[in-house]
């Protein structure tokens, strides 16, 4: 059996705003965003970042979920976004909407790394590439 990572889905209330927060925080591309609203991707390369409505997952999962943006801390899943300018994209992202929870550090492995909550609850590490 052959198994590959093919992308993560993130609940969150509104797919579009999701959709559209991480296009122009992170400059990432919609991929598509189904008619019902209740699923959308962006191209991220060779994983997919998706977005799905609360009422979709509940509907694969009736129990329940800690749904991010109900949660007063962030949850402990992150998506980490790798970018050579770390410092302009946590502004922008700032500029976008996002809340600050880590400014932009250089890490004595030598990577720099901010870390932003998203509208949607959603944590975001902002980093450059490992060894960079």
């Amino acid at each position: 059996m052959t198994m590959k990572f093919g992308y993560t889905i993130v609940y969150v209330p509104d797919v579009a705003a999701s959709l559209a927060f991480f296009e122009k925080a992170f400059g990432l591309t919609r991929r598509f965003l189904a008619e019902t609203g209740d699923y959308g991707e962006l191209d991220t390369g060779a994983t997919t970042l998706s977005f799905a409505s609360r009422e979709l997952a509940l509907s694969h999962h009736p129990a329940g979920y800690v749904f991010a943006s109900d949660s007063a801390k962030p949850l402990g899943v992150e998506i980490a976004l790798v970018t050579d300018d770390v410092e302009a994209a946590h502004a922008t992202a700032l500029a976008t909407g996002a809340a600050e929870l880590s400014p932009p550090q250089r890490k004595p492995w030598g990577q720099t790394v901010s870390f932003l909550r998203c509208p949607d609850g959603t944590l975001v590490e902002l980093c450059t590439p490992v060894g960079g």
